[in-house]
């Protein structure tokens, strides 16, 4: 019986008993990262917006930004605030824009940017990052967002 016991226990320590602790992953490369903010910058450039741009990993730290000439400097930190609201939270920053214009200021006390802008990056359900941009209307960033996150390509 003991043996049975320490058996099945040196099991669970073997590499197939690891892997099964493990989930898999994705993670965006610098290619997907330079897709988006291509694309977001090229939507932003045919209509004659200057914004900055954010892509973050899924715990919303950076990994490419692109700040256009003339866009605003505030524009840095907001665009970064959305890409990180959007890839934290797993929902547009829309969302969190949504509760403040119904009255809901208890927002006001979450770690998130609720403007419009940020729209996290989702590869077969799964929150991967997020894109933010700043510096045109709020409906105007999220356009430029949207096309930068349908420029990655799983």
């Amino acid at each position: 019986m003991r043996a049975y016991i320490l058996a099945l226990c040196l099991a669970s320590f073997t590499p197939a008993g690891v892997r099964a602790q493990l989930a898999e992953s994705r993670i965006l490369t610098l290619a997907a990262v330079k897709n988006a903010i291509a694309a977001a910058e090229s939507e932003a450039k045919a209509n004659g917006w200057k914004v900055s741009i954010a892509v973050v990993d899924a715990a919303g730290d950076l990994l490419g930004f692109l700040r256009m000439d003339g866009a605003s400097l505030m524009s840095i930190q907001i665009s970064q605030g959305k890409a990180r609201t959007a890839a934290r939270t797993k929902r547009p920053t829309r969302d969190y824009a949504d509760r403040l214009t119904q009255g809901n200021i208890a927002t006001l006390a979450l770690d998130v940017m609720p403007l419009e802008g940020g729209v996290p990056i989702i590869v077969d359900g799964v929150a991967v990052g997020g894109i933010g941009v700043s510096g045109a209307t709020s409906q105007q960033d999220a356009q430029c967002a949207t096309k930068g996150v349908a420029a990655i390509k799983p």
